[in-house]
């Protein structure tokens, strides 16, 4: 027989406050923007610039969002930046709600 939990566990404050945050990352159109092109490959500051057609400071502004959230990581190479995603379950949850939304 399985051991079903009898009572429902509640969230602790850090655990409430990285969720939340996560959904803030994702209700911004923007990042959502980013973070979708980031699924596919890395890409430097000015070739997600040029690919979204966005301002680099733009770019630069969300970015440093994401990484705190540490949902995109670097690389440098030389005097160029590389991004790309930094959490598969964040990304998996992206991925359902674009499918999700052109599904309906």
């Amino acid at each position: 027989m399985e051991n079903l939990p009898t009572e429902h566990d509640d969230l602790d404050e850090e655990t409430l406050f990285i969720v939340s945050q996560t959904f803030k990352a994702l209700s911004e159109p923007t990042r959502i923007r980013i973070l979708h092109l980031l699924s596919e490959k890395e890409y430097s500051v000015n070739q997600i610039s040029e690919k979204l057609s966005l301002l680099q400071s733009t770019v630069s502004h969300q970015l440093r969002f994401l990484k705190n959230l540490r949902l995109v990581k670097y690389r440098r190479e030389g005097t160029t930046i590389y991004y790309s995603h930094d959490d598969d379950h964040v990304m998996n949850v992206l991925e359902h709600t674009i499918d999700h939304a052109r599904h309906t």
